[in-house]
């Protein structure tokens, strides 16, 4: 079953795996969006230094803060790396954005006490906050 995605917009601090640097990739258009709602926004990927002037983290170990919510626009083999990173970290919910998704990862984290919604796009669910 899905997380609650209200108790989800209600967290203060997201990362974003998978940011981009591409306008017309849903990496950037979720990271800036989520920065225009109002939330504090960390950028995860290892081949990018920075967007939207904002310095870019190689991994969520590297983050100044573990984050209240990760929203994930990977392939999904690497969403079930990240998954096992939340897991390690202790971050508690994961928004897997479409195309994001795997089977695995959805259980691996329910399994292991994260939150996680799928079949949902944070793109849709934030629009009302900007």
């Amino acid at each position: 079953m899905a997380a609650d995605m209200q108790e989800f917009l209600e967290q203060e601090s997201w990362a974003v795996v998978g940011v981009s640097a591409d306008p017309s990739k849903y990496g950037n258009k979720v990271y800036i969006q989520l920065k225009k709602a109002g939330y504090n926004v960390y950028g995860v990927n290892p081949n990018l230094d920075s967007v939207d002037g904002d310095k870019i983290y190689p991994d969520l170990g590297a983050l100044p803060i573990v984050p209240d919510a990760v929203s994930l626009v990977v392939p999904p083999k690497v969403t079930e790396q990240v998954v096992n990173k939340c897991i390690e970290l202790g971050i508690k919910r994961v928004w897997m954005q479409p195309g994001s998704e795997s089977e695995a990862a959805i259980r691996n984290g329910e399994e292991h006490g994260i939150d996680v919604v799928y079949n949902q796009c944070v793109l849709i669910q934030t629009r009302d906050k900007i």
